[in-house]
C-alpha cells in the first residue's frame, strides 16, 4: 500500500514508506505536530479493503533506550489492526525533550486524534497498549481521554516512586528529569497512574512476568488491587518464571492471548 492510499488526516506533517517485515504488513514512519514540535512515530497498516481496529502502542524506555521495534508492530499488526507507535519528542529525530511521562504524554493524545480522524480506523475499536514505561503512558491516556475501547499493559509502570525505589541504576536520570523524589513528589506521582485508576473508564489487561527485573510484578498487582477496589474492569496475568523480555514462545502464545482478549471485548 503507499503512502497516497492511506487517506491519512491532512494535520500529518510527513510519511515516509519503511521495508516491510511481515508479508501483508507496510511500515511507515510519519511527522505529526504535537506541542509546537515535529514528533515522529512508526505505523504499522495490514492492507485490508474495510477499516480495522487501531492500536495506539506506547512505547517504554527513553530515547535510544527501549526504541520502537518494527517486527513487534508489525507482528501486532499481523492481527489485524492499525499500530500506531509514537517515538516521544527528542527521539528518533524528533523535536523537543522527553520528559519521562510529562509533557510528552501530549504525543500520544495527538497520535490519538489522529486515529480518531482516519477513515481507515473502526473508531469503536481503538484500544491502547504500554510496555514498560509505556504502560505508564498509556494508563495516562486512559484517564485523560474516554473513548478507548481497552487498555493493556504488559510488563508496564504504575508507581513512578516504586520505580525510583526498585532501580537504583535509573535513579540520576529520574532525578535530572523529573527530580528529587522527595522535593518533587508530585511530580511523580502525577506520572503514576496507579493515583488516577478511578479515572480510568476502559477494561485494562495486565500481563506482567513473576521474575522481572526491571519492573516488579508488584507494579501489576498493586494496579490490580487498585482497578479493583474502584470497581473497575481489569483482568491480571502474571506469566510464572518469565522477566521483563519473554521469551520467544511466550511472547508469542501471550500475545495470541492479548488479542484474543481484545476480540472479546469487542463483542461484549
Amino acid at each position: 500500500m503507499i503512502a497516497a492510499d492511506l487517506c491519512l488526516p491532512d494535520s500529518l506533517l510527513d510519511i515516509r514508506e519503511e521495508p516491510s517485515v511481515i508479508t501483508g504488513v507496510n511500515l511507515y514512519t510519519i511527522t505529526y505536530p504535537s506541542g509546537g514540535f515535529r514528533v515522529k512515530a512508526a505505523l504499522a497498516v495490514p492492507e485490508s479493503p474495510k477499516p480495522l481496529p487501531a492500536l495506539l502502542y506506547c512505547r517504554g524506555g527513553i530515547n535510544r533506550v527501549g526504541r520502537v521495534r518494527p517486527e513487534r508492530i508489525s507482528q501486532m499488526a499481523s492481527f489485524g489492526h492499525i499500530v500506531l507507535a509514537p517515538y516521544y519528542r527528542g527521539s528518533e529525530g524528533g523535536e523537543g525533550r522527553d520528559e519521562f511521562g510529562g509533557a510528552e504524554r501530549e504525543d500520544v493524545s495527538m497520535a490519538y486524534g489522529l486515529l480518531r480522524r482516519w477513515p481507515l480506523v473502526d473508531q469503536n475499536r481503538i484500544s491502547l497498549y504500554g510496555f514498560s514505561r509505556g504502560g505508564m503512558m498509556a494508563l495516562l491516556a486512559a484517564a485523560e481521554h474516554r473513548g478507548f475501547h481497552a487498555a493493556v499493559v504488559w510488563g508496564g509502570v504504575s508507581d513512578l516512586l516504586l520505580t525510583y525505589e526498585e532501580r537504583p541504576d535509573l535513579r540520576r536520570m529520574l532525578r535530572r528529569i523529573v527530580g528529587d523524589p522527595v522535593k518533587r513528589r508530585d511530580a511523580y506521582i502525577s506520572r503514576s497512574p496507579l493515583y488516577r485508576v478511578q479515572e480510568i473508564h476502559c477494561p485494562v489487561l495486565i500481563i506482567h512476568g513473576t521474575e522481572d527485573q526491571n519492573v516488579s510484578a508488584s507494579h501489576a498487582k498493586r494496579l490490580a488491587d487498585a482497578l479493583a477496589a474502584c470497581g473497575k474492569p481489569h483482568e491480571l496475568w502474571l506469566a510464572e518464571g518469565e522477566g521483563h523480555l519473554f521469551d520467544s514462545r511466550q511472547l508469542e502464545a501471550y500475545t495470541r492471548r492479548m488479542f484474543a482478549w481484545l476480540a472479546q471485548s469487542f463483542d461484549r
